[in-house]
């Protein structure tokens, strides 16, 4: 499984094995000698070493250009002329991911939380290929005992891997690359050619492409992880039925929700301290969460739009009909979407501006097929969980042969009705 993963990241870029290589050592040095040590100040070096240097070298591939640019963009506005040398880095993908599951697992040995693993399982545990590059983000104890568990492909819940298979496919090569190429580039490309009723539309076309897309990898990441008999903790629970900012992100990226919640929200002091200190907490938490989406000022200020969202919300404690708290926390998420997916402060403020500006165009590049599929996807939300649950016992009850013809037929409409060519995940480059 070690040597299936390496192979799986480096037919990206064999340069990167390294990397994943080089962190899997210094955490389970790590690990071990936090195992093996008793003095606190002795313990708290250790881990303090080993958290900067995960962080450094996050920080070195992610943001090392993203920081002089700033510095060099600040200087200009000052009038104190800059050149610094242009840094080319290339950015490893799932860096993030494998990085924050390193940092999880030291800090869970530093906390007497799990225990040292043995090395091969550890390596494993960071690089397992079903879920290295786009999560779900996962604890040790959550894999690693799994990885020691007796396994048998015969008692493998089959079902259930290729129905989460199969949907994964469909949400990511239909919905999310044709919402993509027919409404959306364009609309956040181009937002003058669009009237504003298409330009809401491609907003809200944005909130279903990028829940399919990543929706979508992790349904595959799921299934693929149940056919070798592990099982991943879900990363999604109907986020857009939520109705309030704190029920999103409890429904939202749910993995990485906990990672924040227990790694630094609860570190930072959490509620403990009084309303103050908690939206200060609260701020911060969801700032450096936007912030470790990406390195750029758009993610920056989602991350500060949703932090004030959620001290606001605390403050209020306003009570609103449930119909009524869905539809507001739903466009308040759009508008948290738009800073998002545009590709600077400045792009954001034009699709924002054409939201809000009078029409100057006739409403002619939005299908019904767009706004069809947008329907039908943001309606899937609202469907009882135990729908999902009947049709997967139902289809365990088909013959091999039948089921087997049936995925098959699946695959094939799929390719069908997908465009030409399928985009990279948006969660690749996080």
């Amino acid at each position: 499984m070690l040597a299936a993963s390496y192979v799986f990241y480096g037919y990206w870029d064999a340069r990167f094995v390294g990397l994943i290589v080089a962190s899997t050592v210094l955490n389970q040095a790590a690990a071990v000698w936090l195992g093996r040590l008793e003095g606190s100040g002795a313990r708290r070096a250790v881990v303090s070493v080993a958290v900067g240097a995960n962080l450094a070298s996050l920080g070195f591939f992610k943001y090392a250009g993203f920081f002089t640019d700033s510095v060099e963009s600040a200087l200009e506005g000052l009038g104190l002329g800059a050149d610094f040398p242009l840094l080319n880095i290339i950015l490893p993908v799932g860096i993030s991911f494998f990085t924050f599951q390193a940092i999880s697992y030291v800090l869970d040995v530093y906390r007497g939380d799990a225990e040292p693993a043995k090395p091969l399982d550890f390596a494993v545990y960071l690089a397992f290929f079903p879920q290295l590059v786009a999560g779900p983000i996962v604890r040790a104890n959550e894999l690693i005992p799994q990885l020691n568990a007796p396994r048998s492909l015969r008692r493998t819940d089959f079902t259930r891997a290729v129905t989460l298979i199969a949907a994964g496919l469909f949400k990511k090569m239909v919905v999310a690359t044709y919402l993509a190429e027919a409404l959306v580039d364009d609309v956040f490309a181009f937002p003058d050619r669009f009237s504003p009723v298409e330009v809401l539309l491609g907003v809200y076309g944005y909130a279903v492409q990028i829940y399919a897309d990543f929706s979508g990898y992790t349904d595959i990441a799921i299934g693929v992880a149940l056919l070798l008999g592990i099982r991943l903790p879900d990363n999604f629970d109907q986020p857009y039925r939520a109705t309030s900012i704190q029920d999103f992100w409890r429904r939202w990226h749910m993995s990485l929700s906990r990672w924040l919640r227990d790694y630094l929200y609860i570190p930072l002091g959490g509620s403990r301290r009084g309303e103050r200190r908690r939206d200060i907490n609260l701020f911060l938490t969801m700032l450096l969460g936007g912030l470790w989406h990406g390195a750029a000022w758009t993610f920056v200020l989602w991350g500060a739009f949703h932090g004030l969202g959620l001290v606001v919300e605390r403050r209020l404690g306003l009570r609103l009909h449930p119909v009524v708290a869905c539809v507001v926390t739903f466009h308040f998420i759009c508008f948290g979407w738009i800073l998002f997916r545009a590709e600077s402060l400045g792009a954001a403020g034009d699709v924002l501006g054409r939201l809000f500006s009078a029409p100057t165009v006739e409403s002619t590049h939005l299908t019904w097929v767009a706004a069809a599929l947008i329907a039908a996807m943001l309606a899937t939300h609202f469907w009882p969980r135990a729908v999902g649950e009947r049709a997967i016992v139902a289809a365990s009850r088909l013959p091999v042969l039948v089921a087997g013809v049936t995925f098959a037929l699946w695959l094939v409409i799929v390719e069908q009705f997908g465009p030409e060519g399928v985009a990279p995940f948006i969660y690749f480059q996080f």
